[in-house]
């Protein structure tokens, strides 16, 4: 039997971003969308898993899927977290999570979409949404990070929407194996992957 391939490491530029003040205005929802955002105040882990993988899996997210129910669960269950899941036409269709951990700050941890809906301007709208969220909390400061396995559209949209680039810096992104893709699978998770 074949030893299994570990997949290569990725390199990735990583640039953190940071915004001082909040925008004037807020992006509209785009017409003709049945688009809603609700906060999950206590989201299940399969669920969570569920977002991280189908939002995540194209740009290489994997280190909340790999980490253990209570190391994941102690993380999204703080009071410090807030996770908001975007549901288009009443399926799951992306989130966004913050994190008021960092006194006086507030970091805009993952923000993203699923595939069937990107490209119909709700990227726009709902980044405005996390935005206004996180401002709502009274921070000195919202910060972000994204880097260069990310969905080429991030940084640009990130730079329009108020964020500056304050540093950067160089990662190495270990994708999953296929021992850790099965080993989920047979879990239960990713469902019709």
């Amino acid at each position: 039997m074949a030893k299994p391939v570990k997949p290569k490491s990725l390199k990735a530029t990583v640039t953190y971003l940071e915004m001082k003040k909040p925008p004037r205005t807020a992006p509209p929802l785009p017409v003709n969308l049945h688009a809603t955002l609700m906060r999950a105040t206590d989201i299940p882990l399969h669920f969570y898993r569920y977002l991280q993988w189908q939002v995540g899996r194209e740009w290489h997210w994997v280190s909340r899927l790999r980490m253990k129910d209570k190391e994941l669960a102690d993380i999204i269950h703080a009071k410090t977290t807030r996770i908001y899941v975007l549901s288009v036409d009443g399926a799951p269709a992306g989130f966004f999570e913050l994190s008021s951990a960092q006194e006086a700050n507030v970091e805009l941890v993952y923000f993203g979409l699923m595939d069937h809906v990107r490209k119909r301007g709700l990227g726009e709208w709902m980044l405005g949404q996390a935005i206004a969220t996180a401002w709502s909390l009274t921070p000195a400061s919202l910060t972000v990070q994204t880097n260069t396995l990310d969905h080429p559209a991030a940084l640009p949209l990130y730079q329009r929407m108020g964020f500056t680039p304050v540093s950067q810096n160089q990662a190495i992104i270990r994708p999953l194996s296929d021992d850790e893709f099965l080993s989920m699978a047979k879990a239960g998770f990713p469902e019709n992957a």
